[in-house]
């Protein structure tokens, strides 16, 4: 199913004021929010460090949501853990099938910018932008982005644009969030008409363990619970499924692991698996992302996957 592209009878990309809440027409080849920008109605500008705009400079780097010391941890892993692979092979596949007209991408959360790295060598984009809470995290989402591709620091609650994304990402984000539906909302608003958003959770409330305690979640999601708060805000579901059926048991029982375990040094070692486990484990969970593009839907798995129209 492919969504289409924004109608030109819709009002046009705008920023918003996150102060007054002016909004402000973003004409073509500026950047969604350049740096110097004043808002008309009120006139506040945007603070800014080393060439990216800061939306929520108060929230910058603390330990609210993710602990900042995480995203040099995951950038040495994230090219080649068997989990990070296979997801990134799920998200482009439904971003190809279900938004294949889209040019304008935002992720929320972009961390350290794996994700946005393959978003963008997928394909032409006439602007790509990736957020993140915390600028530990896009230090090195810069340096793996071409020139181009636009940063910003804001919180997911109060995005400062409306009509202005084809497609937004949200990997494994709205989870650390008190306020999902605030996420969801903020996400409808900045997306212009025929877009929509791609969106993944961890799912099961029983596999909660210490990884979500160190991750900072504030829940995993029911079944079901994701596709409901999408369309409470302004979704259509186009697609939903679980995502690591196959390796749920395995999961499972790291998770009961990690639930007694005396030290994070324990849980530390499912990050740097050997090479031949994570071979094994890459290959298993590629085949159910092939099984998943092709039609099939599973029931149940650590993780839920949506992606979502714009209404």
């Amino acid at each position: 199913m492919m969504v289409c592209p924004m109608n030109a009878d819709v009002a046009g990309p705008e920023r918003l004021c996150l102060a007054c809440g002016a909004h402000d027409p973003i004409r073509s080849g500026e950047a969604v929010w350049p740096l110097g920008w004043h808002c008309s109605g009120c006139g506040r500008g945007v603070a800014e460090s080393e060439g990216v705009p800061l939306f929520a400079p108060g929230l910058a780097d603390s330990a609210n949501g993710f602990d900042p010391i995480f995203f040099d941890k995951l950038v040495e892993v994230e090219a080649t853990h068997f989990w990070f692979v296979a997801r990134n092979e799920l998200i482009l596949g439904l971003v190809n099938r279900f938004f294949s007209s889209a040019t304008r991408y935002l992720e929320i959360g972009c961390g350290n910018g794996a994700v946005l790295q393959a978003i963008a060598k997928s394909r032409q984009w006439q602007r790509l932008v990736g957020s993140e809470l915390h600028p530990a995290g896009l230090k090195h989402a810069r340096a793996r982005l071409p020139q181009g591709v636009e940063f910003v620091q804001m919180d997911a609650r109060a995005i400062p644009a409306a009509n202005t994304f084809d497609l937004i990402g949200a990997y494994d984000i709205v989870e650390h969030v008190a306020e999902d539906e605030t996420v969801l909302r903020a996400l409808r608003g900045a997306t212009a008409a025929g877009g929509g958003a791609i969106i993944s959770v961890p799912q099961h409330p029983s596999l909660w363990s210490r990884w979500d305690e160190i991750g900072y979640h504030k829940r995993r999601y029911r079944i079901g619970e994701l596709e409901a708060k999408l369309k409470r805000n302004g979704f259509d579901i186009l697609f939903s499924s679980s995502f690591m059926f196959v390796l749920l048991p395995l999961m499972a029982l790291s998770r009961l692991n990690a639930r007694v375990a005396t030290s994070d040094a324990q849980i530390d070692r499912e990050i740097s698996l050997g090479l031949a486990t994570n071979a094994v484990l890459t290959a298993i969970l590629r085949a159910e992302v092939r099984l998943t593009l092709a039609g099939l839907r599973w029931p149940i798995g650590g993780s839920r996957v949506v992606a979502a129209r714009a209404v």
